[in-house]
């Protein structure tokens, strides 16, 4: 699993440029179904990286290309094709749409957000209730009770290993570190992640700021002190601020 410390900025997803979203909202207008072929993103993520426009920029990954198509499939479903898309995927029902409401905390519409592709998610793991980082939306159901799920993979772990999440309450925007300059944003009651490192895992998981303790940084960075409330269980912890990462909000505060 990687590991790795957040970056404020994200360095691994290329944004798209204007041409490129119009290009990939034709061929969705033309086709729902044929942005669902793996070769197509691929075709596309080769004929983008080539291009004059992205000169000097980063690769394009198809998955990333992928992941544009699914988030705008979920998100905007059609009426026209709902007989076709229950025949591939028999738990989507036509009733599956996001909560207008928490729609830009969780997916946000490309239309909303014209740097969506900038953004990387997270998601919470059933199985030991941890956060961890979308590689790749591979594909998306609703269940009888109306609640949309995607099918994700983790970063760092296998495709087999994919994990069925629920979209309104496991999936939101990737969480981020903060530099040591930065740890005056952080205030009583945001909602962190705070790594944790055992004899056999590691893992990201949910807790909230209950006392700061600022002190003087010196060489080595920050030495504030932070008190955490786990939320899946009440424990608490004092860490500093390099094992904690911050809700994206948090980088817009004075």
């Amino acid at each position: 699993m990687d590991l790795r410390p957040r970056k404020k900025q994200i360095q691994s997803i290329s944004g798209f440029t204007q041409t490129e979203v119009e290009k990939m909202e034709n061929l969705l207008n033309e086709s729902r179904e044929q942005v669902r072929d793996p070769e197509i993103c691929k075709k596309l993520a080769k004929m983008f990286t080539r291009s004059k426009g992205r000169a000097g920029k980063p690769v394009v990954k198809w998955t990333e290309v992928q992941a544009w198509f699914q988030n705008r499939l979920v998100c905007s479903p059609s009426k026209d094709n709902s007989a076709e898309a229950n025949q591939k995927l028999p738990d989507i029902t036509e009733g599956c749409t996001l909560n207008k409401a928490n729609e830009s905390s969780h997916i946000p519409k490309g239309q909303q957000v014209p740097a969506q592709s900038d953004l990387e998610f997270e998601a919470r793991s059933s199985k030991d209730g941890a956060w961890y980082d979308i590689d790749t939306f591979i594909s998306h159901r609703c269940l009888n009770s109306g609640e949309p799920e995607f099918l994700v993979k983790f970063v760092g772990f296998e495709s087999e290993e994919g994990e069925w999440v629920n979209v309104k309450k496991a999936v939101r925007e990737r969480s981020v570190a903060l530099e040591d300059s930065e740890c005056n944003k952080v205030e009583v009651g945001d909602l962190v992640l705070c790594f944790q490192e055992g004899k056999h895992q590691e893992k990201y998981l949910e807790a909230r700021v209950i006392e700061i303790q600022k002190k003087l940084h010196d060489i080595r960075g920050c030495r504030c002190l932070f008190g955490i409330r786990y939320t899946h269980d009440d424990t608490e912890e004092t860490v500093r601020l390099r094992r904690m990462c911050v809700r994206p909000s948090i980088l817009g505060r004075p």
